[in-house]
């Protein structure tokens, strides 16, 4: 298990990851990631020069988490259109490339929509693509600034929860830069209370079958000079019963209009734990991962990933995706069942944190009524 204690001093922030950008090298347009299948090991980037690449790059989770996948998805539809590619058909590609993180869509559609209607005014194949770009550019800082919305928020929820008192607080899968135009959503509000002086210890799951919490959340962390503790999945009731959560916060992959929330497998445990021991449980994201078209979390398509992931151990520089490399740890053809999400109930959830306030008690009418105040509802 892995423990950090250091502190980074007050102004001494790391400089920001960068974790997505767009570049435009003599040879023509690229998305350039960096490739979070090589974290922690290496900060390797991974450059795309076409919308099938930028699929094969969320597909093996070398870009991912919700609110980036909507951003990567603009992007490529931008990408596609500069490149003089068919704009319909790497739309089509996009969206369909992870089917649960409902941003990735609405990325996708917003900036083809963008691109629509500039071409529709007659302006011009390189007017539509500028038109695109502008519009992915926009979307990308409208998500840095729901991030640090999201944070002050969630600093002020603690608050109002757990007053005057240092938090512990516990995380699952990874939901900081990694996942975003800013500094994320969950972690960055465990970042604002850390940087308050306020972190008492963050509680890492590990994250099982893909390490996300191993891998880039203690990454993260580490980076920033949080106080933090890695701990195994299955370890995390121990913590609750000895009294050591004060609260847990995880982000979303899609929020149904009835506030179920599908977020990486293991989220679903955590909110029974919580509700059992009386400690919050509390969702932070933006309201772009809000679906209200979709009615409940039985409605949520869950991803199921190659069973591989399970049956094998991963290399310490990259995730198996199903082709091997990993370390075979159950006996050959052993069947595995591997969702990539579960789907946790509204009355588990003491708050859902977005950008636009904090629903609490989780409704689907207040769910509706904040989402109503954003401009950022998911588009159709």
């Amino acid at each position: 298990m892995a423990d950090q204690d250091a502190q980074s001093p007050v102004g001494c922030e790391p400089p920001a990851l960068s974790v997505l950008r767009w570049d435009e090298p003599p040879e023509g347009p690229v998305l350039v990631l960096l490739d979070q299948t090589r974290l922690p090991a290496e900060e390797v980037e991974l450059v795309c020069t076409d919308v099938p690449a930028l699929v094969r790059a969320i597909r093996t989770l070398a870009v991912r988490g919700a609110p980036l996948l909507g951003i990567a998805g603009g992007y490529g539809v931008a990408l596609a259109s500069a490149r003089g590619f068919d704009v319909a058909e790497a739309a089509g590609l996009l969206e369909g490339a992870r089917p649960t993180a409902v941003n990735l869509g609405y990325g996708v559609r917003r900036v083809a929509a963008a691109y629509w209607e500039a071409a529709g005014k007659g302006e011009g194949d390189e007017a539509a693509a500028a038109a695109a770009l502008a519009e992915a550019r926009a979307l990308h800082r409208e998500d840095a600034r729901a991030s640090r919305s999201m944070a002050e928020h969630g600093e002020v929820l603690l608050e109002e929860l757990l007053p005057g008192r240092a938090y512990r607080l516990l995380t699952h899968c990874n939901t900081g830069a990694l996942v975003s135009g800013g500094e994320g959503t969950a972690f960055a509000v465990a970042l604002r209370v850390h940087r308050q002086g306020r972190l008492r210890r963050l509680w890492v799951d590990e994250t099982r079958p893909l390490l996300q919490g191993a891998r880039l959340t203690a990454y993260e962390a580490a980076r920033n000079g949080l106080a933090y503790s890695l701990l195994t999945d299955n370890a995390a009731g121990s913590l609750f019963a000895a009294g050591e959560v004060d609260a847990v916060l995880i982000g979303a992959d899609r929020i149904a209009a009835d506030g179920s929330v599908a977020n990486k497998v293991g989220s679903y445990p955590l909110a029974v734990l919580a509700k059992y021991h009386h400690v919050p449980f509390i969702v932070v994201a933006p309201t772009t991962t809000v679906d209200l078209e979709t009615a409940d979390g039985t409605s949520i398509i869950v991803e199921q990933r190659s069973g591989g992931e399970v049956t094998e151990l991963t290399s310490p520089h990259g995730v198996s995706t199903g082709g091997g490399g990993g370390m075979v740890v159950a006996p050959l053809g052993a069947p595995a069942y591997n969702p990539a999400f579960d789907v946790t109930p509204p009355e588990l959830i003491t708050a859902i944190v977005t950008e636009e306030g904090v629903v609490s008690p989780v409704t689907g009418v207040g769910l509706a009524e904040l989402c109503a105040r954003s401009s950022q509802v998911t588009i159709s």
